[in-house]
């Protein structure tokens, strides 16, 4: 007879399997999102090197979930209570951390400040991603049409009467000065580009959070786990005990 109850015991490792299965997909997510981990920070992200750490930390302690497990050793659960203590902590600061970036992030592009519209600009695949961005949401720029200097590109271009997906399109004339299509986009960009960083910064403080209560209850399940081996251990040397006498 094993020292944990066996429902226990197999719930915990299949919770386990479960995070070491997310851990390896995080891994491959973190080895995708590499060809654009400069893009993202030119904007004010976070590192891609918090992703690693958060990956392989995911899949390490797993695994040692699913041996502690599965060996039943109180010291190898001690460890990962440890880890779940303060992988929970960690977690929190991270979901913090993200909020705290989200709204950054939001007050550079509700005070249009020029600054946010340089990454775009600087970097050639930002600008080509911007430039299919005019085009189906009917904007052009980050924060305006300056952004594009002297020559504002087609795909800033307004049709007068032109309903897009997005309803009727406003019009303006372009800048004095500048080359490119007579009336562009009023609308800027900006709007939609903080939409999609807002929904990724929601979808990672929602995962942050679930990870850090996840832990806890790793960490009390862990806890229970080990009064139940001190406890087997501690009837068992009685026994023994007696039986000798």
């Amino acid at each position: 007879m094993g020292k944990i109850n066996g429902c226990l015991k197999c719930l915990f490792i299949f919770f386990n399997v479960l995070f070491a299965i997310a851990g390896c997909l995080l891994i491959f997510g973190a080895v995708k999102s590499t060809a654009y981990s400069h893009q993202l920070s030119a904007v004010g992200t976070p590192s891609l090197g918090w992703g690693w750490v958060f990956a392989i930390g995911v899949l390490g302690i797993s695994c040692l979930g699913i041996y502690a497990g599965c060996s039943e050793k109180e010291l190898a659960l001690k460890i990962f209570a440890g880890f779940m203590g303060v992988g929970m902590v960690i977690m929190l600061i991270f979901g913090i951390i993200m909020a705290v970036t989200r709204n950054k992030i939001k007050h550079s592009f509700d005070s249009a400040s020029s600054e946010i519209s340089k990454p775009f600009m600087e970097e050639e695949g930002l600008r080509a991603l911007l430039e299919e961005l005019q085009k189906s949401v009917q904007c052009c720029g980050v924060v305006g049409a300056s952004d594009w200097g002297d020559q504002i590109p087609q795909s800033c271009e307004c049709r007068s009467g032109y309903r897009g997906p997005f309803g009727m399109s406003e019009c303006k004339s372009k800048p004095q000065g500048s080359s490119g299509p007579d009336q562009i986009y009023k609308q800027t960009c900006s709007g939609f580009i903080f939409a999609w960083f807002d929904l990724i910064f929601q979808i990672a403080m929602g995962f942050f959070f679930a990870f850090a209560v996840t832990a806890f209850m790793g960490l009390l399940v862990s806890l229970l786990m080990i009064h139940q081996v001190r406890r087997h251990d501690m009837s068992g040397g009685a026994s023994i005990a007696m039986k000798g006498y």
